[in-house]
């Protein structure tokens, strides 16, 4: 396996020698453990951690590495290594911080495709789709959906959560499968090119773990087995990790997310619910609310069934959520901004009287 094999390319490569970082070697971010990262340039894996420049100027979380990102590194010992610079992502997945509000949490970089799986029993929800589509859509990141463990209920069943799906979520490609049986398997691998990296999405036993092990066709990842009592597979996953396929593609393996925070989102709400977003400029009033006004689109719509109602409510929370998180980090950026001008003065202060 060779760098290329990872996703290494030209744009990568032009970047590392307009900045003189030819002395180093590249490798690509596999796992993430605190402050210790696995390193990989196909060839050889490496343990490695950060010089101290690159952890001490970091303004935030997102001035570190990540899984997937690509990284210019030096060797200090025997399979051990530093490493010196970040290079440009192409595309970043985040979230809101759990507990944190108004910061982020990356989820993973450099990626092509988000796979969002969603198991047929306790898991199930539209509306979290709707959440993990509007974190890929202000990514950049084409969603996938996997409706997963389809063994679990009768063909009838699974038709009808399909199309609960289809009515809410249009032009995202739809795939059911089954990790027990291969039901589905096939087609999800024509869906797996060879160069791209993908994103595991979904929250604890929904089969993601299994799901590697189905696309690999090897056992790469320790599954859980179902639990009767809950109906659900134990989570085994406990980091991001980056994993090749011999086909080519790149899967990136994530722990189960119980909370899908929303963040800016620049697009990605607009993208997901897309045809409310048409709707409501076809309101009569400019300001409607979509509550009580005569002549609201959306009222409209949902009384006629062209959308649903649960999801129109969904876009609502989001909605309210991204406009909490905005406020909160432009109120974090004042005090920032008045903490600096503070300290500024003190020190203008300070020299004048050492004078």
């Amino acid at each position: 396996m060779t760098l290329t094999d990872l996703g290494y390319n030209n744009e990568l490569e032009k970047y590392r020698q307009e900045q003189n970082l030819t002395a180093f070697e590249i490798g690509r971010v596999t796992q993430e453990h605190k402050d210790r990262y696995k390193v990989s340039t196909g060839a050889t894996e490496w343990d490695c951690e950060l010089i101290g420049n690159l952890r001490y100027t970091a303004q935030d979380r997102s001035d570190l590495p990540a899984v997937g990102d690509w990284v210019a590194f030096a060797e200090y010992d025997e399979g051990k290594a530093l490493i010196h610079a970040v290079l440009p992502r192409h595309y970043t997945l985040e979230r809101q911080a759990v507990g944190k509000f108004g910061e982020k949490q990356i989820i993973a970089t450099n990626i092509d495709y988000g796979l969002i799986v969603q198991s047929v029993n306790r898991d199930f929800s539209i509306n979290r789709l709707e959440r993990y589509l509007t974190l890929c859509y202000a990514s950049n990141i084409e969603p996938i959906i996997v409706v997963s463990k389809i063994d679990l209920i009768d063909k009838q069943q699974v038709d009808v959560l399909i199309k609960e799906i289809e009515n809410r979520i249009q032009n995202v490609p739809l795939l059911s499968v089954s990790n027990a049986t291969q039901a589905g398997i096939a087609a999800l691998k024509e869906k797996v090119y060879n160069g791209k990296t993908y994103c595991l999405l979904g929250s604890s036993g929904v089969g993601k773990s299994s799901l590697i092990n189905s696309l690999s066709g090897k056992t790469q990842m320790k599954t859980g087995a179902i639990s009767n009592s809950i109906d659900r597979g134990k989570h085994v996953t406990t980091h991001r990790e980056l994993i090749p396929l011999v086909n080519g593609a790149i899967l990136i393996d994530n722990p189960g997310m119980r909370e899908v925070g929303i963040t800016e989102t620049s697009g990605g709400i607009e993208t997901t619910f897309e045809q409310i977003q048409e709707l409501a400029l076809q309101c009569k009033f400019s300001d409607c609310t979509h509550t009580n006004e005569k002549g609201c689109a959306i009222k409209q719509a949902i009384e006629s069934g062209t959308i649903d109602e649960a999801s129109f409510e969904n876009y609502l929370k989001m909605e309210r959520e991204q406009a909490h998180y905005s406020s909160t980090v432009a109120e974090k950026r004042k005090k920032e901004k008045a903490f600096g001008k503070l300290y500024k003065q003190y020190k203008k202060s300070k020299s004048r009287n050492n004078d």
